[in-house]
């Protein structure tokens, strides 16, 4: 964007500093409050350390802590600004601090740099909506194992190259996405939550600092599993950590673009094995009849952009050499969008879930296809001691023999785990219910160490 004139603000040309501030005063706003947990825990920690003079007295670390709280409040009713002058969240607090504090105000960035002090702030905030991703997860994987369960007994024909395949069931098809993000909420998303959960503050701008700094302590201030160790390291991660995170996302949304990708086929008419609410579906402007499924057709597309945002973070971080880097400024709009896409990606297939209907009607009209039974009775035929390969060409010869077999009784003799008779809806409930209090019980450990933190 070009300015009117070249003025210069301060030493720095009027272009620059809004071409380089980019959209970091609006951004910044949901990292503000996240920053004053991690000022406060560094001021306590600098109170603490063995240093004459003391750099913050116990009065002056009260002082600061009950502002930074008064600040963050501010920021939660949406009343905190940032302005193009303060670049960031990190410049405003202590601008405000400063302006309420004086000499107290300027001393609060002894020991660290806005390097250090950005990477805190971004993974108080990851770690937050990484909870707040699981949650949702669980949700959607809950009303898919409901829906499932409801309609257990109901015949589906299970498909490859979406062609009539085998006997399956509803029960299969909806248990199948709500184990695929139970999986990936235990290996990916708990996977990146434990990576996020490091500590940078105190690597200061990647090089350590000539301070007896306690940098287990802020970790610990701030519900940290540990620090990261060496100081470079903790610089370097810096959009890699936001990449690990988008990746992951990236998998759920995986799951939930296939997940909506099957709604989209299975509610059209020629299919109409399920029906969406009509209040999850959009009209036409000008043919009456219409009940479109875009919330699905747009989940899909919300999948790519999270997708394409995990290979932009990672295409930043692989371009930079080793130390702080500008570039990185633009991983933090690429992670909080990711963050928000699949987050009401989430949201919305966890309604349609909860308001979808199957038509059993439908479903079992679509076994008029003898074939989808061949494979079946092949494997009947091997059991009466027939070798396989005569017994798929003796079937694939007389597949109109197959016409009029029981697509019930079919799916009732698959009795083993995971078959359609076979499926654990148990395991499933105590696994969502597991993951729930595991969140809920680490969402208490940080809340309570946080509140600690604060107190004065």
């Amino acid at each position: 964007m070009q300015s009117t004139s070249n003025t210069v603000v301060g030493s720095i040309d009027a272009d620059v500093l809004e071409f380089t501030v980019g959209q970091d005063p609006v951004l910044d706003l949901r990292l503000a409050e996240w920053d004053c947990y991690g000022t406060a825990a560094h001021v306590t920690m600098l109170s603490r350390i063995p240093v004459k003079p003391m750099l913050f007295s116990a009065e002056d670390r009260a002082a600061v802590v009950r502002e930074l709280a008064a600040i963050a409040q501010t920021v939660r009713e949406g009343k905190f600004a940032i302005t193009a002058e303060d670049q960031d969240c990190h410049l405003a607090i202590e601008r405000t601090l400063t302006s309420r504090l004086g000499a107290l105000g300027r001393r609060v960035h002894t020991g660290r740099s806005r390097n250090d002090q950005s990477a805190t702030a971004i993974r108080l905030f990851a770690r937050d909506q990484l909870r707040m991703t699981a949650v949702e997860t669980l949700d959607l994987a809950a009303a898919l194992v409901k829906f499932g369960r409801a309609n257990a007994s109901i015949p589906m024909v299970g498909r490859t190259h979406l062609q009539p395949a085998m006997p399956s069931s509803v029960g299969v098809w909806a248990t199948a996405y709500a184990e695929e993000l139970l999986d990936t909420l235990a290996n990916v998303l708990h996977g990146a939550y434990t990576s996020n959960n490091r500590c940078p503050l105190g690597s200061a701008a990647s090089y350590g600092v000539p301070l007896p700094i306690d940098r287990a302590m802020t970790a610990r201030l701030l519900a940290f599993d540990a620090p990261i160790h060496n100081v470079l390291a903790a610089g370097n991660s810096r959009g890699k950590n936001e990449s690990t995170i988008i990746s992951a996302l990236a998998e759920i949304m995986l799951t939930v673009s296939r997940l909506a990708e099957d709604l989209v086929l299975f509610t059209m008419p020629e299919f109409g094995y399920f029906s969406i609410p009509r209040e999850f579906c959009t009209g036409s402007s000008i043919m009456p009849q219409k009940y479109n499924p875009d919330v699905c057709e747009l989940v899909r597309s919300k999948a790519a952009q999270v997708i394409a945002a995990s290979s932009a973070a990672r295409g930043i971080v692989a371009a930079m050499p080793g130390g702080y880097n500008r570039d990185l400024q633009d991983t933090k709009k690429l992670l909080m969008e990711a963050f928000d896409t699949t987050r009401a990606s989430l949201r919305i297939m966890a309604a349609i879930a909860g308001g979808l209907r199957a038509n059993p009607t439908r479903l079992r009209a679509a076994f008029d296809e003898p074939g989808v039974f061949a494979t079946d009775r092949a494997l009947e035929l091997v059991a009466g001691g027939m070798p396989f390969r005569d017994a798929y060409h003796q079937v694939r010869d007389h597949l109109e023999d197959l016409r009029g077999m029981n697509p019930d009784e079919a799916i009732a003799r698959k009795r083993h785990a995971g078959a359609p008779a076979g499926l654990d809806f148990t395991l499933y409930s105590s696994q969502i219910a597991a993951a729930r209090r595991a969140i809920s019980t680490e969402a208490t450990r940080v809340k309570n160490t946080l509140a600690r933190l604060m107190k004065t």
